[in-house]
């Protein structure tokens, strides 16, 4: 059973430990980075209205020392995964009889030449609205609050590989057209805002306001804070001029941190490709992590956009 959440922006590969971003290197280009991260509601936005509405009530902070307990046991945990699990067992896709210029995923979705180039040139021409026109209005938006951080920005471009994935996907699943598919890509572009706990919800509302006076529009919000997984808010949004789709996320220094610890076992669910025990091993690890991530004030009532109905069981 693989899941698809939404990409862990802003997380460089590598083990937990290695995941603490590094500032600068504006120019980058889709595929430079070493992660793909969130498009995590897709699988988790079922579970979190579940959760809602049999939930109600607030979920208390953890005590100040349980979040650096929890996370010194991931640590250990992901090493003692990788033990059972060992990444360089795992079976290589073979590309060997693949036309030039096409290209194939680890996932085994494939291009043909043609497609490929394209999506080449589409990923140009996302670097240059990144960098005209999404990134200077979200550094403007940054300076307004010093409650409030862009983190990880060097990850701001999906990689190349996980876009052609996606539109490899889209192709595939919904009969979209290449130039279709990547122009529905929600995260191409992806930013994290991190807030102090006390700040979070307000900010967070006071940061959808400022984007849409600057005349962004939010397509759309999913609040994942009692989810079990997973927690954190992400939106989307479309840049007016370009029409160029962006992510958003919302989280807490804790809640950032957690992404960034269960997404190797994110990635490895994505894949499809652990048998049923790996799945359960893994989800039940991002339960650990998650549990531990203090929900601020506030923070489960900001509303999803469009907003949904809430099933009773």
């Amino acid at each position: 059973m693989g899941i698809d959440r939404p990409d862990d922006a802003d997380v460089p590969s590598g083990n937990p430990s290695d995941r603490t971003p590094a500032a600068g290197n504006d120019g980058q280009q889709p595929g430079a980075s070493h992660v793909e991260t969130r498009y995590r509601e897709e699988y988790y936005s079922a579970r979190t209205q579940e959760e809602r509405a049999t939930t109600g009530a607030r979920q208390e902070a953890p005590a100040p020392d349980t979040w650096t307990e929890t996370a010194n046991l991931a640590h250990w945990m992901w090493g003692e995964y990788h033990r059972r699990w060992p990444p360089e067992e795992r079976p290589h896709v073979d590309r060997s009889g693949d036309p030039p210029g096409s290209w194939r995923s680890d996932s085994n979705r494939y291009l043909d030449s043609a497609v490929n180039e394209d999506m080449e040139e589409e990923c140009d021409h996302i670097v240059e609205r990144e960098r005209e026109r999404v990134s200077p209005a979200l550094r403007e938006a940054e300076s307004r609050d010093p409650d409030r951080h862009l983190v990880g920005f060097r990850y701001r471009l999906k990689e190349r590989d996980r876009i052609k994935e996606k539109v490899a996907e889209a192709i595939e699943q919904y009969g979209r057209s290449p130039k279709e598919a990547i122009s529905h890509l929600p995260d191409a572009i992806r930013y994290t805002f991190q807030y102090k706990e006390a700040h979070y919800a307000q900010g967070v509302r006071d940061d959808i306001e400022h984007l849409r006076e600057l005349g962004f529009e939010m397509v759309g919000l999913r609040n994942s804070w009692l989810n079990e997984q997973y927690k954190g808010i992400n939106s989307h949004w479309i840049e007016p001029h370009s029409g160029q789709r962006f992510e958003l996320q919302f989280h807490t220094r804790i809640s950032f941190e957690a992404k960034q610890l269960t997404h190797g076992s994110y990635e490895r669910l994505r894949s499809g490709q652990a048998d049923e025990f790996e799945e359960l091993v893994l989800e039940a690890f991002q339960k650990r992590v998650s549990g531990a991530v203090p929900v601020p004030a506030g923070a489960a009532d900001i509303p999803d956009y469009p907003e949904r109905k809430r099933h009773a069981r």
